[in-house]
């Protein structure tokens, strides 16, 4: 068998039909704590069916894992473009981090593919140069009698330099949404059975584990992506009890959700949204024991000016204000009124605002929402406007900014869809920076609905939320075997991101933000970094990381 190989980096998106092009990466640096990724792509040149086998040798073995990354089927890449995508027709392209099988990953002859490479430096690796050898080892098929293919082996070395001085810890607050009742639906299980919290614990730990410090969790059904009249499969921490007119709650399946997602390495809380998503003029669906019988209390058809929806606020909101002070959790929550809100919904929103405001003294209200006059009004703590809308809230003097992308934008600013080149999702590290963001927010983590929640979509075969969201929008893992997530290299990435923000931040110890920001400057295409001008392509991406390196190299010694 005759194999060609070639060293990638992480931001390399190895397409089935295409070299993977410029020259070999074969060295890179790295600082103690971080977790580094690069690849190796391959392609048989013999039209024999043979299994390829990995083999690492390395002082950092140990520390080093393997996957192969699957192609995925892009339906749709989206409807508006520039000239930053990979492609901008549907396709196959690399984004699932699969296992490798122990009897080797079938190879396809004439096709790229690649192994992913993932080196979780420890905090105390001594500094210096590593050598990681990687040999990929091919056999021919032992029913293929016909072509009688001879085995291949071929070795590939990377070296990675360990610069001695820990990355320090994330201080940005980061959020994915999280679905639970997703799960539930992919994994025909009961919500909240015990087989669905093992299920939650491991999507939970996958995402601290990338990066997020806050959980959205539902105290009722999420009134997110759902079409009017139509509910979502109920998700409901929160008990509701009415006897007699009187409210009560039972709050120990959340007591359960909070201690569980902290031991994963959750930091803070969402409390999801507590009026409809658009505007804030309906009410979540929130089911409740009435006088001993079970019942949907609100939802589309109850308004959120209601006097009915009044009554359970007032009952509602003094009891979970008072728990949550009680187990020390009053500075770890966030509130939401309502997602999105334009200014056609500006009334209702104000009015929905107005009531929560009257027990939430004290408390942290976030929202998305892209029109600073919200804001202005005094109605939400914490505005999460999108990356373009982000300039007038940095002029109203938003104390602790924070940023989010979605479905767009889908043009000229960074974002994580499939047919993007993956320095497009990489750069947001560098921007978070130079805007100071301390949050950042996206919608999708594991949502496996069709829009409007209508129905379940196997995320395998479709990644758009049936032909709706550009590809890659609506999660960043797969729902592996055994409730065990499978991650996307877009899910890597944008934790690589994360790093270069705190690699950004360590920086800072020994030279001035402005002296940094100038040096970002330089990678700028104008001259000037800012959310709609940054690096482009994996070439400058991996020369901004190049460069801090190489600062922080300098001052190891002082």
């Amino acid at each position: 068998m005759k194999l060609k190989t070639k060293l990638c980096s992480s931001l390399a998106k190895i397409m089935p039909a295409t070299a993977p092009e410029g020259p070999e990466y074969r060295k890179a640096s790295a600082l103690q704590g971080e977790i580094f990724s690069f690849q190796v792509a391959y392609c048989p040149e013999n039209f024999q069916r043979y299994e390829i086998k990995v083999e690492i040798e390395s002082a950092l073995k140990k520390f080093i894992t393997c996957h192969h990354v699957e192609l995925t089927p892009v339906d749709y890449p989206g409807q508006l473009f520039d000239d930053d995508y990979i492609s901008t027709k549907p396709g196959l392209f690399p984004d699932r981090l699969g296992t490798v099988p122990a009897d080797g990953v079938k190879a396809v002859y004439g096709q790229w593919r690649a192994f992913w490479f993932k080196v979780a430096l420890p905090e105390n690796i001594p500094g210096g140069e590593y050598d990681i050898t990687i040999t990929l080892s091919s056999a021919p098929y032992p029913q293929d009698t016909f072509f009688k293919g001879k085995p291949a082996v071929k070795k590939s070395v990377f070296t990675l330099e360990v610069i001695p001085m820990q990355l320090p810890a994330q201080s940005l607050k980061y959020t994915r949404w999280f679905h639970a009742d997703c799960l539930a639906t992919f994994y025909n299980c009961e919500v909240f059975s015990e087989d669905h919290w093992k299920i939650l614990e491991n999507f939970i730990r996958c995402a601290a584990d990338h990066g997020v410090t806050v959980l959205l969790t539902p105290l009722f059904t999420l009134p997110l992506d759902t079409a009017v009249g139509h509910e979502r499969p109920t998700c409901q921490l929160v008990k509701v009890f009415c006897d007699k007119g009187k409210y009560s709650f039972d709050f120990s399946l959340l007591t359960r959700w909070i201690k569980m997602a902290e031991k994963c390495g959750i930091k803070e809380f969402e409390m999801s949204h507590l009026f409809t998503q658009w505007g804030a003029e309906f009410t979540p669906k929130i089911i409740a024991t009435v006088d001993g019988a079970e019942k949907r209390i609100a939802g589309w058809d109850l308004r959120a000016n209601s006097a009915e929806y009044g009554q359970f606020i007032d009952a509602f909101l003094p009891a979970l204000t008072a728990y949550l002070k009680a187990n020390g959790l009053q500075d770890k929550v966030y509130f939401h009124c309502s997602d999105e809100p334009q200014e056609k919904h500006f009334e209702s929103y104000c009015f929905a605002a107005e009531l929560l405001k009257k027990y939430l003294s004290g408390f942290r209200i976030l929202d998305a929402i892209s029109d600073v006059k919200f804001y202005q009004l005094g109605y939400i703590t914490h505005p999460v406007p999108m990356e373009a809308h982000i300039e007038p809230f940095i002029k109203a003097g938003v104390k602790e900014l924070w940023t989010y992308y979605c479905c767009g934008p889908a043009d000229i600013y960074s974002n994580q869809f499939i047919a993007m080149p993956s320095s497009r999702n990489r750069v947001m590290g560098s921007l978070l920076y130079y805007y100071d963001v301390k949050g950042f927010l996206h919608w999708g983590y594991n949502f496996y609905y069709s829009q409007f929640s209508q129905e379940p979509v196997d995320p395998y075969r479709s990644a758009d939320a049936g032909g709706t969201f550009p590809a890659g929008d609506p999660f960043m893992v797969y729902p592996g075997k055994d409730g065990i997530p499978e991650n996307s290299l877009r899910h890597e990435v944008f934790f690589e991101a994360l790093q270069d923000q705190r690699a950004l931040q360590l920086l800072e110890r020994f030279m001035s933000r402005k002296q940094i920001m100038k040096m970002l400057d330089k990678f700028a295409p104008d001259g000037k970094m800012s959310m709609s001008s940054y690096p482009k392509g994996e070439k400058n991406m991996l020369a901004i990381r190049k460069k801090i390196n190489a600062m922080l190299k300098k001052y190891c010694n002082e």
